[in-house]
């Protein structure tokens, strides 16, 4: 009996430290489950000249992807073996900001993260040169899409057309990416240059804003902004803001119902009485044919255009209520093209 009485002792005993053992492990891998689901950000770089000069091959001319106001944009391929995109600051511009915190506002800029951005990933500051490193986006900009020459079929290497389906949607994706900008960041960024060339199309065909936040590099440059900043801007030197993106993206939404440039804020004014005058058929691209789904969401979308353009800073919509709204129309009209006529 006493025999028995032992070992129901020890097998009790035994159960106990099991179960303290288990709750110990439950409780441990609880407090490192949260840790474990945090979507880590990746930590910006700081490259060496020497660095950039072996990825760009020398800043080879064969590299480069494009020209800009800000500067020169080179495709480089990195040690591991990845390829970036690496923006080379001109040298006036340079020069000229020899006093400015470069690498604080860059990493500060590095804070932007979203699927519909172009995320900043490094940078150099070295004696007259600035550079910045971007995720390498592998496609055209917004603007080479839209405004090429009609595709004919040919194996001219242009793509084809942009429909309204995937102009609706870069709309509301590229409204997405400035409504992180201006309200998911801290400190919020402006963008300050929102134009079709700045509106990046990655490999699946998803719309991604870049060169945000640079206007510090030339505050008093304004080659390539006519038409793209609002009234304010010029008249009374108020500076970029929220408001005078939403101006901007408002004149993208016009070039992306017309298939019409900028040409320095002309689009505006021969825009804006059409929408008002409910001649929005006029308005449209003559190169699509109206929407299976009817002319409903482009009437939206024109008069979203006209919200942005026409009011003064004060009356103009937030990116918030820009994108609520395209939001739903990039939905709606999904539907309705998956329903057909």
């Amino acid at each position: 009996m006493v025999a028995y009485d032992i070992v129901l002792a020890l097998v009790c005993t035994t159960l106990i430290f099991l179960i303290l053992v288990l709750l110990f492990l439950l409780c441990k891998r609880r407090s490192i489950e949260p840790e474990d689901n945090i979507i880590t950000r990746p930590t910006i770089r700081a490259y060496t000249l020497t660095d950039i000069d072996a990825a760009t091959d020398g800043f080879n001319q064969e590299r480069i992807l494009g020209k800009g106001r800000l500067g020169t944009v080179y495709g480089a391929v990195l040690g591991m073996g990845d390829v970036v995109a690496v923006k080379r600051v001109n040298p006036h511009l340079v020069l000229s900001n020899a006093g400015s915190s470069f690498s604080s506002t860059i990493r500060s800029l590095s804070s932007a993260h979203h699927p519909n951005i172009v995320p900043v990933i490094g940078f150099c500051e070295a004696p007259g040169e600035r550079i910045i490193m971007m995720e390498f986006m592998g496609m055209h900009s917004l603007d080479h899409l839209l405004h090429q020459d009609q595709h004919d079929g040919s194996a001219s290497g242009t793509t084809p057309l942009l429909d309204w389906k995937n102009r609706v949607r870069i709309a509301a994706e590229a409204a997405r990416g400035i409504e992180c900008l201006h309200e998911g960041t801290a400190p919020n960024i402006v963008h300050g240059s929102i134009k079709p060339c700045n509106i990046m199309i990655d490999l699946s065909f998803h719309a991604r804003v870049s060169d945000y936040g640079l206007t510090f590099l030339a505050p008093q440059q304004w080659r390539g902004l006519v038409g793209y900043l609002d009234a304010e801007y010029w008249i009374d030197k108020g500076g970029v803001c929220k408001a005078s993106d939403v101006f901007g993206f408002g004149v993208v939404l016009l070039e992306l119902l017309s298939g019409r440039r900028c040409e320095e804020g002309l689009i505006v004014k021969w825009g804006l009485p059409l929408i008002k005058d409910s001649r929005v058929l006029e308005l449209l691209d003559p190169r699509l044919g109206v929407p299976s789904s009817g002319m409903g969401p482009l009437v939206r979308l024109a008069k979203v255009a006209s919200a942005c353009v026409s009011n003064s800073r004060k009356s103009r919509p937030s990116i918030v209520q820009v994108a609520a709204i395209l939001n739903s129309l990039e939905m709606e009209m999904e539907m309705e093209m998956e329903i057909g006529p």
